[in-house]
């Protein structure tokens, strides 16, 4: 679809759950589109006065948006943390730019915390909406023309919004064999189930999808055929894979076929880290300009996967953002993006739910990007991408010196398609191992350096345990992941993510799993986290200290 040529969404209306139909306009948030009229005297709603607000002003020391290199700034390796640790921090302190935000404005239209503070609608205030659908028109350029932007309090708040408003109890919701487990949790009590899809290397595989479709039997599933899907298609979580173009469009053209609505989360759009090569094999690239630019930004633009809405013809894709990764998750701050009819519906369950996000955030977050401007923004968010790009670098790099890895093609499940890495142990020149579980051979575990997001997948190779039995895995996987808390390293227990398994199901295959995230801690943590696995896993599989 030529995104140039806009056509106008259809009627999705049958999709709304039954109590998305019964719920009208709160009868105190429907006067609200009158108080905002010149010359209105309000005596109608409890609104407290803006004089007793404690608040005169606020202020923050905001980071100007090239903080962050465009390229690493120095080789990642295992060392490279005590740079980090003793060099980085004179080298480059960070440059600030205050901004304030007033009690009343000064100029009409200004941001303002009398404005901020009050009780409001279930939108967002009209500054952070012209920059929302400035925002949207140029990243992500839906094709369809009558859609519109909506906040929330973040992903979690969004999905639990949608899937209330198009699922019935009883029915079912596609997903990613391997998925968000909170995403699940907020609607499995009502009853509304996950209906798992097979995977590859790039996600949800389009013709599980369309067996699973049209092979539907309602009877012996005991639900009708879903008629929602939940996927996150960048940086997937757990797996962290990326969904290709050609892909996306066959799984919207699937659903373009059975009338499934897309809900495409994702938190993680950019943190698109490009394919990880060993540190040998790496060369500095080159540096673009380091201030913001409206070319700089069109470039880093088209270097992103499309999104779900620049396929989207018929206004079938209900898109959920976050401020959460990119500025702050205490912020409590994102957005819908979607048809104006869903938006409508969207936002009459948010009048009587969450209502609005915070005012001290909503105003903060708003002033920071009129201040960055469009391009600011974008400039920050290339730079994001160059640091989180390093700490996937330098957690696999700590990988690959702790543990043998062996690349080999995965020709099935999760990873099919994909240069895998398989680990086992490094065995020193002493080493006179000469039994059926030699580590030279062994596997222990194997991944997959993620291409988004914040998190590397492992796959526990079970099966090489020594006492191994068919069954065993959910218990060894237990085992390992107690041993490792033990030891004072915290990893996901795959079995969370697991999207049959949350229904009363089996796992989805027959080997452990954990998620490990490279986000936060400091590189010598992770450092020193990767040193402690690869002792504990070796202990695990009866290898010894090798």
């Amino acid at each position: 679809m030529n995104v140039e040529k806009r056509t106008k969404s259809i009627d999705l209306s049958h999709h709304l759950s039954e109590l998305s139909k019964a719920r009208p306009v709160s009868p105190l948030k429907g006067l609200m589109k009158y108080f905002s009229q010149p010359g209105i005297l309000s005596l109608a709603g409890g609104l407290p006065s803006p004089a007793y607000f404690p608040v005169s002003d606020i202020s923050a020391n905001v980071l100007v948006p090239e903080s962050f290199a465009l390229s690493p700034t120095e080789p990642s390796t295992s060392l490279s943390w005590l740079w980090k640790l003793f060099g980085s921090h004179n080298a480059n302190k960070e440059k600030t730019q205050t901004v304030t935000i007033p009690k009343y404005p000064a100029v009409e239209g200004d941001i303002n915390l009398a404005t901020s503070l009050q009780y409001g609608q279930a939108s967002a205030q009209s500054q952070l909406q012209d920059f929302l659908k400035l925002f949207i028109s140029e990243v992500y350029r839906p094709a369809f023309e009558d859609w519109t932007a909506l906040i929330d309090t973040g992903n979690t708040d969004g999905w639990s919004r949608a899937v209330l408003t198009l699922c019935n109890p009883g029915e079912g919701v596609l997903c990613e064999e391997w998925t968000y487990p909170s995403a699940m949790a907020s609607m499995i009590p009502f009853n509304i189930k996950p209906v798992a899809v097979a995977m590859d290397g790039l996600g949800m595989k389009s013709d599980d999808l369309e067996n699973l479709l049209s092979q539907w039997d309602p009877v012996s599933r005991q639900m009708p055929r879903p008629h929602v899907m939940y996927i996150v298609p960048v940086g997937q979580n757990p797996s962290g894979s990326t969904m290709s173009v050609a892909r996306k469009k066959e799984i919207y053209d699937i659903c373009v076929k059975y009338d499934v609505i897309i809900v495409e989360d994702d938190p993680y759009y950019f943190l698109q880290l490009g394919t990880y090569t060993f540190k040998a094999d790496r060369s500095p690239g080159a540096t673009p300009s380091g201030k913001p630019s409206a070319d700089e930004s069109k470039r880093y633009i088209s270097t992103l996967t499309p999104s779900f809405l620049n396929f989207d013809y018929e206004g079938r894709v209900i898109r959920l953002d976050t401020f959460s990764k990119t500025i702050a998750p205490g912020s409590r701050l994102g957005w819908f993006t979607c048809t104006a009819f869903f938006a409508e519906r969207l936002e009459r369950q948010g009048e009587t739910t969450t209502q609005a996000p915070c005012g001290f955030g909503q105003a903060l977050i708003t002033k920071i990007l009129m201040h960055w401007t469009y391009d600011g923004y974008i400039r920050w968010l290339r730079g994001l991408r160059t640091e989180y790009q390093q700490r996937r670098n330098f957690f696999v790099d700590c990988l690959a010196e702790e543990f043998h890895l062996h690349a080999v093609p995965a020709t099935a499940g999760v990873w099919e398609g994909c240069v895998m890495y398989q680990a086992s142990s490094k065995v020193k020149k002493t080493t006179s191992i000469t039994d059926k579980y030699s580590a030279r051979d062994r596997t222990m575990f194997s991944f997959v350096p993620p291409t988004a997001g914040m998190f590397v997948w492992m796959r526990l190779h079970l099966d090489q345990h020594p006492s191994f039995a068919p069954g065993d895995e959910d218990t060894l996987e237990t085992k390992l992941w107690t041993k490792l808390a033990e030891n004072r390293v915290l990893f996901g227990p795959g079995w969370m993510f697991a999207a049959n398994a949350m229904v009363g199901g089996s796992e989805n295959n027959d080997s452990g799993h954990f998620r490990v995230s490279f986000s936060n801690c400091e590189f010598a943590d992770l450092k020193k986290a990767v040193t402690t696995f690869g002792r504990v896993i070796r202990e695990f599989f009866q290898e010894g200290d090798l």
